[in-house]
């Protein structure tokens, strides 16, 4: 990433109180630590993906962008302004620059509104056009997406799943958002449908040249969509790079089992035979206790007494790649 930054986060933090029993009598139990102190950015134009089990911390990162939550601490810089002091017209200029679109397209679509009146809200909240001048831009927004303009009066049960994330990708569209935040946004389609909405989120972008945060679980789309790709493992990065280099030469064990399991090498791959897997054993450990120095030393292979002492940071291992381990010069795993 050359260009100045669109969105810049530093060491954001995100702790929640645990319960205090029944009715929430009597003393704190302890911090769980969702977000523990995350760093990363994104240009205009590029797609950054975020991947890594259930509960790492990547769905609680949007919400802090989207500022449905503050963060306990850190920084979110947006086009050079701090997101949290962000007051009055200038949030809500943020609201209109950044949007999001989320995993179920029929949960995240009133079923009680038309098409028309969905992706038009925003207009009418962020914009002072016409009706005339709203129903125009409805138009307009759909025929991007894929929709036919006259499909604005019909309800959302009247479409197909990959037709209704089309219409939340309008919706976010609408008010020429210059970020979305796509949160699992292909995950509940089927597999045919899945590969047309991310053709069009790349087209959309190569047009309009909106950024993406592409949060998933699917390492084959996160890799194909994303420019960059930041692995989450308990609350915090513990490897970044090009997603290429990611998903081919990872240097963090986790990173490594991750990708092994997930994108198998075909049969006639000449690297397949030097390939070895990192298994991996247990359960990820609780965010409320996470263990002390690196946090996925329980559960790696290659750990040493080091790794359980001290925790690693992010260091460069390669151009525009950084890995946080303190076995790298064993944790190659060149294919």
């Amino acid at each position: 990433m050359t260009a100045e930054p669109l969105l810049e986060v530093t060491d954001l933090v995100r702790h929640y109180p645990a319960g205090k029993g029944l009715l929430g009598m009597g003393s704190s139990k302890g911090v769980v630590k969702a977000v523990d102190g995350v760093t990363f950015a994104i240009g205009p134009g590029e797609t950054f993906g975020l991947v890594g089990e259930s509960g790492c911390g990547k769905t609680t990162i949007a919400k802090l962008i989207l500022r449905i939550e503050p963060p306990t601490s850190g920084r979110i810089m947006f086009d050079g302004r701090d997101v949290a002091r962000l007051t009055g017209k200038e949030l809500l200029a943020y609201r209109r620059s950044v949007q999001a679109v989320f995993q179920d397209p029929f949960g995240s679509l009133s079923p009680r509104m038309r098409v028309a009146d969905i992706v038009g809200e925003i207009l009418e909240i962020h914009t002072s056009m016409t009706p005339a001048a709203i129903a125009t831009r409805v138009g307009e927004v759909l025929d991007l997406v894929g929709l036919r303009p006259d499909q604005a009066r019909l309800f959302p049960h009247e479409f197909s799943g990959g037709q209704r994330q089309r219409i939340a990708i309008a919706r976010a569209l609408a008010a020429d958002a210059r970020m979305l935040v796509l949160d699992e946004a292909v995950s509940a389609l089927d597999v045919s449908i899945r590969a047309q909405v991310i053709t069009l989120l790349e087209q959309l972008q190569a047009d309009l040249g909106v950024s993406y945060l592409y949060i998933g679980h699917d390492l084959a789309t996160v890799s194909h969509l994303a420019d960059r790709v930041g692995v989450m493992y308990l609350g915090r990065l513990c490897e970044v790079g090009d997603s290429v280099t990611v998903s081919t030469d990872p240097r963090h064990p986790y990173t490594q089992a991750l990708f092994a399991s997930a994108l198998p090498h075909l049969p006639d791959d000449a690297d397949a035979a030097r390939e070895v897997a990192v298994p991996v054993t247990g359960e990820v450990p609780s965010a409320l206790n996470p263990p002390s120095g690196c946090r996925f030393h329980p559960r790696c292979p290659l750990a040493e007494a080091r790794c359980s002492a001290e925790e690693p940071v992010l260091v460069q291992v390669d151009e525009a790649h950084h890995a946080a381990c303190h076995l790298l010069p064993l944790t190659v795993g060149r294919r």
